[in-house]
């Protein structure tokens, strides 16, 4: 069974930059969509950005819009999460989501992102 481990997460002041990367344990992880979820206190979990098989196009959530980026390297398995121009509001747990098959997803841990002066 594919795995996923996130890493990247941190603090950060606002208006900075984060690279988070996912990585699946297993090749077929490349030919899959991965998805980009985040986790507030007290709010509901958003998706922020897939990236969807079986062409790799992106697409994104209105508020991360022009300031996230995201991107896969299959010679790593590896999605990566590229975060510019960072607020407080982005603060939260990032969790990497694979959709394996209809009706089956995995998750990795998740990483956590603060934003703050």
């Amino acid at each position: 069974q594919v795995q996923l481990e996130e890493s990247g997460g941190g603090m950060v002041q606002p208006g900075g930059s984060l690279r988070l990367s996912c990585v699946g344990s297993m090749s077929v992880f490349n030919t899959k969509t991965v998805n980009w979820y985040r986790q507030a206190p007290e709010k509901e979990r958003e998706l922020v950005a897939s990236i969807n098989s079986p062409d790799d196009t992106t697409t994104y959530a209105d508020s991360v819009k022009g300031r996230f980026s995201i991107s896969r390297d299959s010679a790593k398995n590896t999605v990566y999460l590229q975060m510019n121009r960072l607020k407080p509001e982005d603060t939260a747990l990032y969790i990497c989501i694979a959709d394996i098959r209809p009706g089956i997803r995995i998750r990795g841990q998740g990483t956590q992102v603060t934003v703050s002066p």
